[in-house]
């Protein structure tokens, strides 16, 4: 087989903790350098990037002396703070090496929960590939409470998968993949080479935690594989101190597991989408805007809204209808009803001047949008 890295252009990689801290014993540049050769080699080939890191808070933990990880959630908030500033500043120094930007990105959980959060991570992120910067992203630890933590970055790289629609997530870890028992157990274990993310049985085979330092186990990938199969994210477990693993996959090779998803990406966010049977409101179009929507694919702009109903905030799942009232489409708007009621009819180079800021020219993009 041949890896799916090939052929994807939007690609999460995620390391652990062990990987960028050598074990725990504080931050591993030469390791760290080598991530960022790899995928400097990635946006090479045209593949948009972004990197999934732990690390901050093992970093914390040896600046400031602690021998095991903290259980008090305001110690490890303390460690996350201290190495989050290690931690950027060796990755912006080693991908300026390759004449590459790197952008800080903390999330917790009720940012994606939330929609607005959700749109406006969505924005940055996919701003910020588009202008060649690779974004590193990590739990915002220091803010994170039991009740909204992702409580692995396993979960988090599967989170920011869907958030983006990237095409594949890359998880390196300590194993050279899913075994069908413990391999550090069971010297008959086998390495599973494929499966379908999602699988039950996959989830039987997995086992525990491989290091002190880091939360996630097998199970975590398993179930993050999972995760981001719903948004049609295939997904690879990898040996992470394998030789050039990054760039090997990129050129097809077929490394450690690799778990498909089901559903191509953009079916499985539209049919999210048309599944909102009850939208919080509405804007009626005029017929031209339901020409282009319906014929040509394009967004909806401003203009084409001829009346807005109902109340509803900037990334609410709004209904568009026809003229007569009949139901064209559904999608998420840029807009709360509010402003939509003022930038309605308006060309979108009015949207600044009406509004003060500009979310985007469309009310609704054409990939957040579902003909129904």
């Amino acid at each position: 087989m041949n890896s799916v890295i090939q052929k994807a252009t939007r690609v999460i990689i995620k390391v652990g903790s062990s990987l960028v801290t050598n074990d725990g014993r504080g931050l591993d540049h030469a390791a760290i350098a080598r991530w960022a050769a790899q995928i400097a080699g990635l946006r090479a080939l045209g593949k948009e990037v972004v990197l999934v890191s732990s690390g901050a808070v093992a970093e914390g933990m040896l600046r400031l002396g602690f021998e095991q990880r903290p259980t008090d959630i305001h110690e490890l908030q303390a460690c996350a703070a201290v190495g989050q500033m290690g931690l950027a500043q060796i990755y912006e120094t080693s991908f300026r090496a390759h004449q590459l930007g790197t952008a800080q990105v903390l999330l917790t959980h009720a940012d994606l929960a939330d929609r607005e959060r959700y749109l406006n991570a969505r924005s940055t992120l996919t701003t910020l590939l588009r202008l060649g910067v690779v974004p590193i992203i990590n739990e915002n630890d220091t803010v994170v409470t039991d009740e909204i933590k992702f409580g692995d970055n396993d979960t988090l790289g599967a989170l920011v998968a869907n958030l983006i629609e990237a095409d594949a997530l890359i998880i390196l870890t300590d194993q050279h993949g899913l075994y069908s028992a413990d391999p550090r157990k069971d010297p008959n274990a086998q390495l599973i080479r494929q499966g379908r993310a999602g699988d039950p049985a996959l989830e039987a085979m997995a086992g525990g935690a491989g290091t002190s330092i880091g939360r996630g186990g097998m199970l975590t990938k398993i179930l993050a594989a999972k995760r981001a199969a719903k948004s049609g994210a295939h997904t690879i477990i990898a040996w992470g101190r394998d030789s050039d693993v990054l760039s090997r996959l990129a050129q097809g090779e077929a490394i450690g597991t690799e778990l498909t998803a089901q559903t191509g990406h953009l079916t499985a966010r539209k049919q999210w989408m048309a599944d909102h049977l009850h939208t919080v409101g509405q804007v009626v179009l005029d017929a031209g805007a339901v020409q282009k929507l319906k014929d040509e694919g394009k967004s909806l702009l401003p203009i084409g809204v001829t009346e807005v109903k109902g109340e509803f905030g900037r990334g609410a799942v709004i209904t568009c209808v026809n003229p007569e009232g009949h139901p064209v489409a559904r999608g998420l708007s840029n807009y709360t009803s509010a402003e939509a009621r003022r930038i309605m009819r308006k060309p979108s180079t009015e949207i600044e001047a009406i509004l003060g800021f500009v979310e985007g020219p469309e009310l609704i993009h054409r990939d957040n949008l579902v003909l129904v």
